[in-house]
Order: C-alpha cells, then sequence, then structure tokens
C-alpha cells in the first residue's frame, strides 16, 4: 500500500512514542503528511525528522490530551498549514497497576481523562472540520482491555472499553457525513508504558497465552492504521480490529 496515502493529512496524537510513533511513522511511509504531537517537544522534533526522512511534510507542535485548549491550537496550526486534516489517530494514553479498593479517585478520573476524554476531545475538534468537507478517517486506540480485563487495572480497563463505546457511537453518528471511525486494539508490544510489566510474572503469563510465541513489534500495529486511513477502508466503519497475534481468540495453548 505504499503511496496509498498521497496527498492526505494525518494528525497522531500521541505520536511520538510506542505505537503512535510506529503509526505516524507508517502514514508517512505511505505518502501522507504527518503530525505527530505530544507534551515533549524534543520527542516531537525526532519524530518529526524521521517523517521528513521520509519525504512528507509535518509541523512540530506540542499538545496535551487533558487540555483542550492546546488541542483546538493545535488543529489551529495544522489547518492554518496544510487546509485540511483527513486522518486522525488518537494515541495517547496511561495506566496504573492499583488494586481497585487502594485506586484513588484523582487517580481514576486522571486514566479517564487521557484515554476516554482526551479521546473525545480530539475527535471533537478534528471531527468537526471533517464532518464541514464531508470525509475523514478517525482512528482511536482500543485495547485487549476493550474486551477483556486484565488484574488491578481496573480504570485502564473501563476508559479502554469506553473507547470502544465511543468509536461506535461516533461512526453510527457521523457516518452519513463521511467520517469513517474505527479503532485499533494492539495486543501485547513492549513499550515505555509496559516494559517493566512484560518483565514480571504477568509478562510471562501474556506470552503463555499468546498463539505465536511471541509479543508483537510496534511496527506491526502501522498496517492496520494504513488500511483504515486509506481509501480501501471507504465502506468500514464502527469496527475495532484487534491486533495481537491471536490472544483474544486463544482457549489453551497447551
Amino acid at each position: 500500500m505504499t503511496g496509498c496515502l498521497q496527498k492526505r493529512t494525518a494528525v497522531v496524537v500521541g505520536g511520538t512514542q510506542g505505537i503512535g510513533r510506529a503509526i505516524a511513522l507508517g502514514l508517512a511511509g505511505a505518502g501522507a503528511d504527518v503530525v505527530a504531537t505530544s507534551r515533549s517537544m524534543a520527542a516531537i522534533e525526532q519524530v518529526a525528522n524521521e517523517i521528513e526522512a521520509h519525504g512528507s511534510r509535518t509541523l512540530r507542535i506540542a499538545s496535551d490530551v487533558a487540555d483542550r485548549g492546546s488541542l483546538e491550537s493545535l488543529h489551529a496550526g495544522v489547518m492554518a498549514e496544510f487546509g485540511k486534516v483527513d486522518i486522525l489517530v488518537n494515541c495517547a494514553g496511561t495506566t496504573m497497576r492499583v488494586p481497585t479498593l487502594e485506586c484513588t479517585e484523582a487517580t481514576w478520573d486522571r486514566i479517564m481523562d487521557i484515554n476516554l476524554n482526551g479521546t473525545l476531545r480530539a475527535c471533537q475538534i478534528f471531527g468537526k472540520s471533517m464532518l464541514a468537507r464531508g470525509c475523514g478517517r478517525i482512528i482511536n486506540i482500543a485495547s485487549l482491555a476493550t474486551f477483556v480485563s486484565f488484574q488491578e487495572v481496573a480504570a485502564y480497563c473501563a476508559s479502554k472499553a469506553a473507547v470502544g463505546a465511543l468509536t461506535r457511537s461516533l461512526a453510527v453518528e457521523w457516518a452519513a457525513g463521511g467520517v469513517c471511525v474505527n479503532a485499533i486494539a494492539p495486543g501485547i508490544f513492549p513499550t515505555e508504558l509496559n516494559r517493566k510489566i512484560l518483565e514480571s510474572p504477568r509478562g510471562r503469563e501474556l506470552m503463555m497465552r499468546s498463539p505465536m510465541r511471541r509479543f508483537g513489534a510496534v511496527e506491526e500495529v502501522a498496517g492496520a492504521a494504513i488500511y483504515l486511513a486509506s481509501d480501501e477502508s471507504s465502506y468500514t466503519t464502527g469496527q475495532i480490529i484487534v491486533v495481537d497475534g491471536g490472544q483474544l481468540a486463544s482457549g489453551v495453548n497447551q
């Protein structure tokens, strides 16, 4: 699908590390101009250089999904430079392992605000201009936790289940306006967010439950994002594509 995103403009929120960075570079490799944004200007600069190495244009704009004003500024900056946003990818997220009885309201609210409310904010801000143009692709990042539970991460699981519901709701509401809203549910991909967990007994259990007997490389998520961002997905909306090496399908592996 090389070149299938020529003349498209993509914004990847949370696009400077892990899965978000891999998707941003994948979209650039497919021909899109890509703005990868996060709170860290140093990280933005690094990924922007990699995007430009693909021959794509970019901008260096920081944003914080917990701050609606910063997302509005991001949108305004991209619109001023490119005139449109064809693709929005919502990758910003956080988690914390804590027994639910010990989870404070502040911790719960912070995880919900970043994972769910942050996704909603970006969808509202960028979705409005997409609907005005009559076309657009929004790709949210769900999780295996959208479907099944993980021990002692109730806030994260609840937030990602809600991201799945939000994705379906927006897909139904915005389909007539030409905007397709889908999600990707990545399986287990070692990133800075979860690397310590994967080195624990939980990581060994996750490996045991993986039919491919390995964790994923973040670059293996990019293909699903390119498909959902392209014309090939023109009749696909409200879907959650699971990229997990078969883990969600698995019962007994031995």
